[in-house]
């Protein structure tokens, strides 16, 4: 396809995102730029089994399931469903070669296979480490195909029942007239550890709420892998903090973050899903992987904690503790006291 070739209507896209929680709501923005271009389409998506649940409920999709590269060798072959356009994202060849054999055309970055590349209809070359924020990175698919973005915000939605749950669940968890209710993620996933704040910052850092917020109450969020570490950190709170780490599915720690009156959280998955929501946030992000990469676009009430060697070293062996506990105090109080900043 030439620069200047017109794009046929399609009637049908798939877009294949197999990815962790942050880079599957990193590509909400294609998903509704290919939606509002195509708004008679059929838009479906593939995901990671235990993430494509992320897109789901989403307004501007038609419909979303599991794949995985394994599954992927297997599928395709025989008649069944077909595609007018695929938009393929990562670097898992299995993946690419399943969009070919049902999808008419595919989109996908540059795989290094010289025939599967040869026979893409927009091969993309990946853009060069950390040279534009992952949101333009992903989008840089839909804009090989004359796609426009629509906006940059990542997309989640939490529904009136799950809204319902959360509610009931929380109220059976916190004293009423505890606020506020500040939910902590203190871990990234095991291999970004580098990314995780020292938890006696974390300790510290909660009593200043306290000592401000009487009454406050903690959340500390996170996976089973979490779990006892969260576990140590509440103990220190009694009656104070809950401990709901590996605990709750993914689509339920999404509905209880949207209740929260701040989240706090190191860079990992669910910060993600705290920046497709609208409740106030504090985000802490090492140097290798600095907040002009990754933050929150297009969203209010976000309040950044860049490491103070961003921009200077990119070495993951930098330790987080760097950021000193008055940097994340002082946007936890403009986050709850607007106009507070560092004053």
């Amino acid at each position: 396809m030439s620069a200047g070739e017109s794009i046929p209507e399609p009637s049908s896209i798939l877009v294949i995102n197999v990815s962790r929680i942050g880079d599957t709501l990193l590509t909400t923005p294609a998903l509704r730029a290919l939606a509002f271009r195509w708004p008679q389409a059929r838009l479906d998506f593939y995901g990671h089994p235990k993430r494509f649940e992320l897109v789901r409920h989403l307004t501007f999709l038609t419909a979303c399931g599991p794949i995985t590269k394994h599954r992927a060798r297997l599928k395709g072959w025989l008649p069944g469903r077909r595609w007018a356009m695929a938009v393929v994202y990562g670097f898992d060849r299995p993946l690419v070669a399943y969009a070919l054999r049902v999808a008419r055309r595919t989109v996908a970055f540059r795989q290094g296979d010289e025939v599967l590349d040869s026979r893409l209809y927009r091969c993309v070359e990946r853009p060069a480490f950390q040279s534009m924020h992952s949101v333009d990175h992903l989008l840089s698919l839909t804009r090989s195909i004359h796609v426009p973005d629509a906006g940059k915000r990542l997309a989640y939605e939490v529904t009136s029942s799950e809204s319902q749950w959360a509610r009931g669940y929380l109220e059976q968890r916190v004293a009423p007239g505890h606020r506020p209710l500040v939910g902590l993620q203190v871990a990234s996933f095991p291999t970004k550890a580098f990314r995780d704040w020292p938890l006696e910052h974390f300790t510290a850092l909660c009593r200043l709420i306290l000592a401000r917020w009487p009454g406050a109450h903690f959340l500390f969020l996170g996976g089973p892998h979490d779990a006892s570490k969260v576990r140590a950190v509440a103990a220190q709170f009694p009656g104070h903090a809950t401990a709901v780490a590996g605990t709750l599915s993914l689509r339920q720690s999404a509905a209880v973050m949207n209740e929260l009156d701040l989240y706090i959280g190191v860079d990992t998955g669910p910060t993600h899903v705290m920046g497709a929501l609208d409740r106030p946030m504090v985000a802490m992000y090492h140097c290798q992987s600095p907040s002009w990469l990754l933050m929150p676009l297009e969203r209010s009430r976000l309040y950044v904690v860049d490491h103070p060697r961003a921009g200077k070293d990119n070495s993951p062996h930098v330790p987080m503790a760097e950021i000193h506990i008055e940097a994340v105090w002082d946007k936890v109080r403009e986050a709850l006291e607007p106009g507070a900043g560092s004053a």
